[in-house]
């Protein structure tokens, strides 16, 4: 069987210790030092800030709430804290405070407006009116209810002595409900003369009086009305102007002159005490009094502060009186509430105010803190990245274990006329983290845009120099390694560096082993090709010496033949001479000398003469006349007969006859056919048996179907006949190289012919088409 080249083992490739990649692993070093580097420097500020910001928080925490309760200890704060639900009112009016100190001195405008603005008690409208209802915190003061207010006017009219219509003079009108009942209260103003403050130039046009109290009953007092006796109130209107009287209403403020103005808009204060029998008859009780009172909550005041008008005709005196203020209308504002305590908390903070239990002596029964109010910071309206956070949080602090590092708490008291209060502050340190998670993004992005840099340069170094570095000193050992082995030539075949060239150093190191490399194995080529030509040169000729030489020994076969002894030693050196490798090219390469011959002598010669080549039993018949002039070489056709009997011999059945017949073929073409008996051809190489070095193909039934069948099992010979060769030439003798078959279709081809084989249900037929000429 004829085989392909050599099959060698994989290219050996020495195995390189570390040191010849030791600037790679110092790159690498480098490249994960520098990372470690990057990591380890934001992990260092990140540690700091956080430590800084724990400390400035715990600083800041404990001072938070020192402000708070510098705040609640204020008069202002204790008034939050006495009136934890307090509000701007309803339509019905506003609910009375309770204040920290025991009454107000109203009778004296000074104290009375220092009180209120220093519990803050007021509530603010835009138009710049103010007021205050509240309770004193003594029980024992009396039950009063103090309205004190303010607001811009212009001069009052007031009552003159005697006087029952109230739609000329300007008047309070103040109601109050209190469980289930409506009470109101009518007081006109009643000017008292100015003294030594008209002397002053802010004095010219000030005004002071009374307001005095009658149960309302209608615009007109009834003559027997009298004032009521507890029912106090004073106005006040003094001070510079603010604006000229006619642009009250009209277009804006009027520029106020440097001169005295009598009549021109001033700041007016009044102060007015409400008696309310139902706190003042639970003094008298037996029992103790409840202060503030349980129901304050549902108590109401409204104050409105009427103008004197004109009524028109046909219209109430009442409906037409001009209001210059009213509480129930919106847009009042607290000047201070428990609301705004929570302002200043930070993210995560709560605070708590609890109010306390009185002491044990004055209830036997203990009672647990009372919840008054909770506050809690503002929420961070950015969201961090998570990773951070969780990063951020497990880097230590100094001073604060894992086990309490989550929240920091502290608290202080608060004493108040009407008892203690404690605030509670706690703040979570996980708000802190994220918080500095917020902070330290912009360090995240710039650390990752620093490793990224760094991975980018280690992927550049690592995939444009260093890999290409260890590929070529692979490459290189390979090299050096392989010159060593015998089969040099082949082994290089496997190398190749020239896909590390490159305008770079490295590129132009690689181009120059490369160029190296390809001159060695070209010059190594050229050498194998200058053998193969020798040989393939002697091998065609040992083939076509040798079928003559055949002829010559049968017909020379006796031992005393003179000229067997010499044809024996030709045979001999020819087979010397015929070496390994098929002569192909030479083949190819070779020259015919075609002419016209007679076909049918042709082939009735070659069957009468093929017993002294050593094939018997052939048998020829024609299907055409003689004669049948061809265009052919003789000698170079009897070669190709002689190839395909060959083939016929060795694979017919023994004892059957080999047919040659002349059959007319294709216009123009006449057709030689060798027919044997015995096994097949496979069909899928019907067409392959006639290339170069096909030999020893199974066919079907397991017989050799082809040329040089060197694996039947009847005949050792059949390579070599296949070839062309000796039939001494055994398999186990030389070497069988399959190129019979290959020789008949190069001839014919040149002699303008072809050849093919066919299966037949008993055998093989070979159909050779010979080009026919004119006689």
């Amino acid at each position: 069987m004829k085989l392909g080249p050599v099959e060698l083992p994989a290219l050996a490739v020495p195995r390189l210790g570390l040191a010849a990649f030791r600037r790679r692993l110092v790159v690498h070093l480098a490249f994960v030092l520098l990372a470690v580097a990057t990591v380890g420097l934001v992990l260092t500020v990140l540690i700091d800030q956080k430590q800084r910001a724990y400390q400035r928080y715990a600083q800041g925490f404990r001072q938070s709430l020192s402000e708070i309760v510098l705040q609640l200890r204020h008069p202002s704060g204790q008034l939050a804290l006495l009136n934890p639900t307090m509000n701007t009112g309803d339509p019905d009016g506003q609910t009375p405070v309770l204040l920290p100190f025991s009454a107000i001195d109203f009778d004296d405008q000074g104290k009375a407006q220092r009180a209120v603005e220093m519990a803050g008690c007021g509530l603010r409208w835009p138009d710049g009116a103010s007021l205050c209802v509240a309770v004193g915190a003594n029980a024992y003061a009396g039950g009063f209810i103090y309205v004190v207010g303010s607001l811009d006017s212009g001069p009052l009219r007031g009552r003159e002595r005697g006087g029952l219509d109230l739609t000329q003079v300007h008047r309070a009108r103040v109601t109050l409900k209190l469980r289930g009942e409506t009470q109101t209260w009518i007081a006109p103003f009643e000017a008292m003369a100015t003294g030594a403050a008209a002397s002053s130039s802010e004095g010219i046009g000030a005004q002071r009086g009374r307001l005095t109290g009658f149960i309302e009953t209608g615009p007109v007092l009834d003559r027997q009305a009298r004032p009521i006796r507890d029912f106090r109130g004073w106005l006040w209107r003094e001070g510079a102007c603010t604006e000229l009287a006619g642009g009250v209403g009209g277009a804006g403020p009027a520029v106020v002159s440097s001169l005295p103005v009598p009549d021109c808009i001033r700041r007016s204060f009044y102060s007015i005490r409400l008696p309310v029998e139902a706190y003042r008859a639970a003094l008298f009780e037996k029992r103790l009094p409840v202060w503030p009172p349980a129901d304050m909550d549902q108590t109401r005041v409204r104050v409105e502060l009427l103008g004197p008008s004109a009524p028109a005709e046909g219209e109430s005196p009442q409906a037409a009186a001009p209001v210059l203020f009213d509480s129930a209308r919106p847009g009042a504002s607290l000047a201070q509430s428990l609301d705004r305590l929570g302002a200043g908390l930070q993210p995560g903070e709560t605070l708590r105010i609890l109010k306390l239990a009185p002491p044990s002596y004055v209830s036997r029964l203990p009672t647990p803190p009372q919840t008054l109010a909770e506050r809690r910071g503002p929420e961070l309206q950015e969201q961090a990245l998570p990773w951070l956070i969780h990063l951020i949080r497990r880097l230590p602090v100094e001073g604060i274990s894992a086990s309490d590092g989550r929240w920091l708490e502290a608290s202080d008291e608060v004493a108040t006329p009407s008892g203690r209060y404690r605030l509670a502050l706690r703040g979570d340190l996980r708000s802190l983290d994220r918080q500095l998670a917020l902070e330290a993004r912009p360090l995240a992005w710039l650390a990752a845009a620093m490793l990224a840099a760094v991975a980018a340069a280690w992927l550049l170094v690592e995939l444009g120099l260093i890999r290409r570095i260890a590929v070529l000193t692979k490459r290189a050992a390979a090299v050096s390694y392989n010159m060593q082995d015998a089969r040099a030539d082949q082994r290089l075949g496997d190398l190749e560096v020239a896909d590390l060239r490159g305008s770079d150093e490295l590129g132009i190191l690689a181009g120059s082993l490369a160029d190296l490399l390809r001159r060695v194995k070209d010059g190594l080529r050229r050498e194998h090709l200058l053998a193969e030509r020798e040989r393939d040169m002697w091998h065609a000729v040992g083939h076509e010496i040798m079928s003559p030489l055949q002829s010559l020994m049968w017909l020379h076969a006796a031992a005393d033949d003179p000229s067997h002894r010499y044809v024996q030693r030709m045979q001999q050196a020819v087979k010397v001479l015929y070496g390994s490798a098929p002569p192909s090219e030479a083949l190819a390469a070779a020259d015919l000398q075609a002419g016209s011959l007679d076909l049918f002598d042709f082939c009735r010669d070659v069957a009468a003469n093929a017993h002294y080549a050593g094939i018997d039993e052939v048998r020829f018949h024609s299907e055409l006349p003689a004669p049948q002039r061809v265009h052919a070489d003789a000698y170079a056709l009897e070669d190709a007969v002689t190839h395909v009997l060959r083939n016929a011999d060795r694979h017919r059945v023994a004892g059957t006859p080999i047919e040659m017949s002349l059959q007319a073929g294709e216009p123009g073409m006449v057709l030689l056919r060798i027919r044997n008996q015995g096994p097949t051809i496979d069909p899928a190489l019907l067409d392959k048996i006639f290339e170069y070095g096909v030999s020893g193909v199974t066919g079907t039934g397991g017989a050799s179907g082809v040329a040089g069948g060197a694996d039947h099992p009847d005949h050792t010979d059949a390579a070599a006949q296949v070839s062309g060769t000796d039939p001494s030439m055994s398999p186990a003798q030389g070497e069988h190289r399959g190129q019979g078959l290959f020789v008949a279709k190069t001839y014919l081809a040149k002699m303008d012919g072809a050849i093919r084989a066919l299966n037949l249900p008993d055998g093989v037929v070979f159909e050779m088409s010979l080009r026919r000429v004119a006689g």
